[in-house]
């Protein structure tokens, strides 16, 4: 039989311990979507691709499969998109690059756009 003690078990930090205060939290891009022309919204959806990664974006959903629990379900396509912080997320959203690229989006459907902060890390 093996026998411990209480100082042979480290006790586990504080998740304030082990955050790094000098790293920001990361920020979520959340778009709704309704798409109004399928066809035309592609070459939004293709053009968007490397924007978003030039702005250090990572996807996280992407037009997935929703259930909605409580409330009014989104109306079309979710989008998440991780970025490193909140600078980084109003950086692309606010390039010149992304810009025409977005009026594409707006042409062709119907969009709520919203940046959330994350937690601490």
């Amino acid at each position: 039989m093996l026998k411990t003690t209480s100082t042979d078990i480290a006790a586990p930090q504080a998740h304030s311990e082990c955050a790094d205060p000098l790293q920001p939290p990361k920020a979520y891009v959340v778009a709704e979507v309704e798409v109004a022309d399928t066809a035309a919204y592609e070459s939004y959806k293709s053009a968007v691709v490397p924007i978003v990664a030039q702005y250090g974006g990572e996807y996280i959903v992407r037009g997935a499969q929703t259930e909605s629990f409580e409330g009014d379900a989104p109306k079309g396509r979710l989008v998440i998109i991780k970025f490193a912080n909140m600078s980084a997320a109003q950086a692309f959203l606010r390039s010149d690059e992304y810009r025409p690229i977005a009026d594409i989006r707006h042409n062709h459907a119907v969009s709520r756009i919203m940046i959330f902060e994350g937690v601490v890390p």
